[in-house]
């Protein structure tokens, strides 16, 4: 039923809720998990510009690690993944890569709202992919 699944994470306690559903999910279909992890730009546009640099490196080591924890968790339950690191708005990002990568099922954890999503009503990243996504979104408490 799905070939491929795809994880993204932030590296966050909720991505481990979500792989105790999406491991179990990937391997009764022998399905691939792509794991994501989305450089947010708005964060480094709105670092000092001397700081720009910097600020992407740590998101970017970050991203490292949250995907080698998905990866490492994957091959521990004998499950193929793929990792990648993208660029862009979280939410759009997510659905970008979906479209272009043939996923069949989206997993991705509940967050809390940041304050200014609470201010401007935005909803959050995983409300904003639900509303997106052209596949099945599966949504972890």
């Amino acid at each position: 039923m799905y070939d491929s699944i795809l994880i993204p994470t932030d590296g966050s306690k909720t991505v481990e809720n979500t792989l105790t559903h999406a491991i179990p999910l990937a391997k009764d279909n022998d399905a691939t998990i792509h794991a994501l992890y989305v450089l947010d730009r708005r964060i480094v546009q709105a670092s000092s510009e001397e700081l720009r640099t910097d600020v992407a490196s740590d998101l970017r080591e970050q991203g490292e690690t949250a995907l080698a924890t998905v990866e490492d968790q994957a091959k521990t339950a004998g499950v193929e993944s793929e990792s990648a690191i993208v660029e862009g708005t979280p939410d759009k990002a997510i659905v970008r890569y979906a479209d272009e990568h043939g996923i069949d099922v989206i997993v991705i954890g509940t967050h809390g709202k940041t304050p200014r999503e609470k201010l401007e009503s935005l909803g959050s990243v995983s409300d904003r992919v639900v509303d997106n996504a052209s596949v099945p979104v599966f949504v972890i408490k």
